[in-house]
């Protein structure tokens, strides 16, 4: 899959997760959202709580989950430990972290607090 191939259908994957948290009640809070430590795919507001997302891509769920490194989760982590910076409970807002695996069909694999802190 070439580059804007791929970057394209990470959008289309991304766009169907953040449809089915917004059916579930979850609003989107932010997309892509970039701080200097990374980037968060997307925000979900729980009440007072926050859902951050990372939506992985690919043939399969196996090969999905393979994509999430520990690397990547500690950007996820500082990332959001930025994000929160910006709301009013700062630290002390309630959060989780989920992975959503979304394979070539567009079907979706949601994994809720796949990691935690």
């Amino acid at each position: 899959m070439s580059g804007a191939t791929s970057y394209h259908a990470g959008l289309a994957a991304e766009d169907c997760v953040a449809r089915d948290y917004v059916s579930r009640g979850y609003p989107v809070a932010a997309r892509r959202w970039r701080g200097a430590g990374g980037e968060v795919d997307l925000i979900a507001r729980d009440g007072d709580g926050l859902i951050f997302i990372e939506v992985k891509k690919a043939r399969d769920f196996a090969r999905a989950a393979e994509r999430l490194s520990q690397r990547q989760m500690r950007r996820i982590y500082d990332a959001a430990a930025e994000f929160l910076g910006t709301q009013p409970r700062g630290q002390l807002t309630p959060v989780r972290f989920d992975v959503a695996l979304v394979d070539g069909y567009g079907r979706m694999s949601l994994i809720e607090n796949a990691f935690g802190h």
